[in-house]
């Protein structure tokens, strides 16, 4: 079995997958015209905006901290050590790429779903890929194979590599068996999911913010302690990453490819853009000011801040450490520890492990939302089938902390290459629309007024959409 997957692996992600990651990014950043670099210096203020209360949905805000929670998993720490462990320092940056290539796939998916969201029971807004998909492209049949491998991914098998990791984190800390890891892991998870959308968006708006503080702050100062040091991991990142250092032996290419495919492999696992994760958080925020664009610009946060930030402070406390990175995949965890323990003693190990719980377990609780939200688009959300979500999400992190699982993340970066594929291919036939979006947006910023969207102005979109969902707005 572990051959046959790395076999798909092989075929996923050493050719189509980068093809159509680098593609859609490079696509979206020209129909966007540039929007993740024209509005970096705007960042600040969109994340102010982003406060501002609404009585109708998540703050832009809580639907970013919500989003960043299922991002920063286990994938931040172990996903980026194994990344350097498969594909050199070089991977570090082709991460890097991948998350600014990937902020205008970023921005596309989640306006999308601000767009075309609905209004459920009670009257909290849903969305995501599949609502795009049935309304925007009148495809309901591709929004119903996109819920069930979110289903696979996000309600089985994402949640089993968190556990996994958690578990191996705490026991190598502590020596804390990993049935109690997994028994305490899951009883906490189903106490915070029964809370729904809204209470989990509440919690996560403060626990999102103090964690990722915590772990920058560590690398920070580990970076700062070893000044001089930082030239020399740059220089190293760089040229692995084209094969200079390799050269003369005649591997440029292997290594090129490996640096590469790790990087963007990674890179995606962690900060999801293109996945088609994200939107389910996105859709669900009252967008101020009252534009679906304003929701993908703060999204692309969420890239920088995973990516860019977060994944680059676990990357430079492996590679200051000096660690050979010979290790195998579910060891990545223990390779950060090492890492950490070379700075700091005892306590580096057990800093990890607490970090790596925060991470974990507010991915975890996300994963769940983002399940439910599309057991809701398949009209499968009775009483008894959300119950049996759970008690599902419970049972595989209860196995996955307990068990050895080398086959978790090939399994992993299958699902997640199946749903990237077929959220992909959904956002660039919507591109028309995407670029509508931008437009729109771009043109209102210019005239120096609160963007606001009117369907009036596009009948097609106005079709297309939710009744009511973008009224309001227009009438602002």
């Amino acid at each position: 079995m572990p051959e046959f997957l790395a076999f798909i692996n092989d075929i996923l992600w050493g050719s189509v997958m980068i093809y159509l990651l680098i593609g859609a990014g490079l696509w979206f950043t020209w129909r966007t015209g540039y929007i993740q670099f024209r509005y970096l210096r705007h960042f600040g203020k969109s994340l102010k905006s982003s406060l501002t209360p609404q009585s109708d949905g998540l703050t832009s805000f809580q639907a970013l901290c919500t989003s960043l929670a299922a991002r920063l998993g286990s994938g931040n720490l172990a996903g980026v050590a194994i990344a350097i462990t498969a594909g050199g320092p070089g991977a570090v940056f082709w991460m890097w790429i991948s998350a600014i290539v990937g902020m205008a796939s970023c921005f596309a998916e989640c306006s999308l779903a601000q767009l075309y969201k609905e209004r459920d029971e009670k009257g909290q807004f849903r969305g995501g890929p599949a609502w795009y998909m049935s309304r925007g492209l009148g495809m309901r049949w591709m929004g119903v194979m996109f819920s069930v491998f979110l289903l696979l991914a996000y309600g089985l098998i994402f949640n089993t590599v968190q556990a996994n990791s958690v578990s191996h984190a705490l026991n190598y800390a502590f020596h804390l068996p990993e049935v109690v890891t997994g028994v305490t892991l899951a009883l906490c998870a189903l106490f915070v999911i029964v809370r729904g959308l809204r209470g989990v968006a509440k919690l996560m708006q403060w626990v999102v913010p103090i964690m990722a503080l915590l772990w920058v702050c560590a690398s920070l100062v580990i970076s700062l302690w070893h000044l001089t040091a930082l030239p020399a991991i740059f220089e190293n990142i760089i040229r692995s990453a084209f094969g200079w250092q390799e050269a003369a032996a005649g591997a440029v290419g292997y290594t090129i490819s490996q640096a590469l495919t790790s990087g963007f492999q990674r890179g995606m696992f962690s900060n999801e853009a293109g996945m088609g994760s994200t939107p389910n958080a996105a859709a669900a925020a009252a967008s101020w000011p009252p534009h679906p664009a304003a929701q993908g610009i703060v999204q692309m946060i969420g890239v920088i801040v995973d990516t860019l930030v977060i994944c680059t402070a676990t990357a430079m406390v492996v590679l200051l450490a000096g660690h050979d990175t010979t290790v195998t995949t579910e060891d990545g965890i223990q390779l950060v520890q090492k890492a950490m323990m070379s700075f700091g003693g005892i306590w580096g190990s057990g800093f990890v492990a607490g970090i790596v719980l925060l991470f974990a377990f507010s991915s975890i609780v996300v994963n769940y939302i983002y399940a439910e939200n599309n057991l809701i688009y398949l009209k499968l959300n009775s009483k008894r089938n959300i119950w049996l979500l759970r008690i599902i999400t419970v049972v595989m992190l209860m196995s996955g902390a307990m068990l050895s699982l080398p086959v978790v993340w090939q399994l992993a970066d299958i699902i997640m290459a199946l749903m990237a594929i077929t959220n992909l291919t959904a956002i660039l036939l919507l591109s028309p629309v995407v670029r509508i979006i931008a437009s729109d947006y771009l043109r209102q910023r210019k005239l120096g007024v609160p963007p606001v969207f009117d369907p009036s102005r596009y009948p097609e979109i106005e079709q297309q959409i939710a009744p009511g969902t973008w009224d309001d707005a227009s009438r602002q």
